[in-house]
């Protein structure tokens, strides 16, 4: 198995595991404030990734430290944002607005780099605003707080995701997890204690399966999983694959929440993943690829 082949196993698992920390996270927030679990999901991950980076933290550069700062960052304002934002939204909202993150990715380039997006991507960025439309916008054409903060943390994860494709490649994927990790656990905490600190947790089975989960399997597992594989998988693939968190997190929510979709969260949802296919998937490609069937 070649080394582009093992990079899209890991982010397609990574993904699936994404989409049910969705799950784990609604679970969570009926024992937890959204920054408890925020705190409490970073300081188990940042322990993990402690052990699994400590032999090259004897040699850390600089560069590294900074390249994680700023992932560490985005990926704390992202979650915060998703976090709060589940809590005043239904699951399959947050997952699918949470998609349109992908198409924030060539934009993002645009201003880095000033690499004018494609006409596709331009309809991509069009079509996911019409699909936010029909998961948000109400009769009398008002945002929810809930979705409105989904849709910021959607930015937010976006900006990880082109950090995490400009560093990856260059620096050492231990340093650069525990660094992001170790960064976004920092800010919660200091967060925590104007939002009530750690009082008033309501613990239980659930809610400690669900925030060993968060921490173990959706952060600490699926975010090394990412920067290794990101190293990879061409950035196109990588948003792609990435965008199917939203498929997952919902498929996990009617089979095993019996979260009813209805029509209007379905068409919303069909317009997010079209705008993310078009945008990312190139014509000649799908036509050669056709034509090798």
């Amino acid at each position: 198995m070649n080394k582009e082949l093992l990079g899209v196993v890991g982010l397609l698992s990574a993904t699936i595991l994404w989409g049910a920390g969705f799950l784990a996270v609604d679970l969570a927030l009926t024992a937890f404030t959204p920054m408890q679990i925020m705190a409490v999901r970073f300081f188990l991950a940042s322990i993990i990734m402690f052990f699994a980076a400590r032999k090259s933290l004897q040699s850390v550069l600089k560069q590294e430290v900074i390249a994680g700062v700023i992932m560490g960052l985005c990926l704390f304002l992202a979650f915060t944002l998703q976090t709060i934002g589940l809590k005043f939204s239904t699951l399959s909202n947050n997952a699918f607005l949470t998609a349109t993150n992908v198409v924030f990715v060539p934009f993002l380039v645009w201003g880095a780099y000033k690499k004018r997006p494609a006409l596709r991507e331009f309809a991509g960025m069009i079509l996911a605003m019409a699909g936010a439309g029909f998961l948000t916008l109400t009769k009398d054409f008002t945002i929810g707080i809930g979705d409105t903060l989904s849709l910021a943390g959607a930015f937010f994860f976006a900006c990880q995701v082109f950090f995490t494709g400009k560093y990856a490649p260059h620096y050492r994927t231990d340093i650069l997890s525990f660094v992001q990790i170790t960064t976004a656990f920092v800010l919660s905490c200091i967060s925590l204690p104007f939002t009530g600190g750690m009082a008033g947790i309501v613990w239980g089975k659930n809610a400690l399966l669900s925030i060993l989960y968060l921490g173990i399997v959706s952060t600490a597992i699926t975010y090394f999983l990412q920067t290794s594989s990101q190293r990879y998988v061409k950035q196109v693939q990588a948003v792609i694959i990435l965008s199917l968190e939203a498929v997952f997190a919902t498929l996990f929510s009617v089979l095993l929440i019996h979260e009813k979709l209805s029509f209007r969260v379905q068409c919303g949802a069909l317009l997010i993943l079209s705008a993310v296919l078009i945008s990312e998937l190139k014509l000649k490609k799908l036509l050669r690829f056709k034509k090798e069937l």
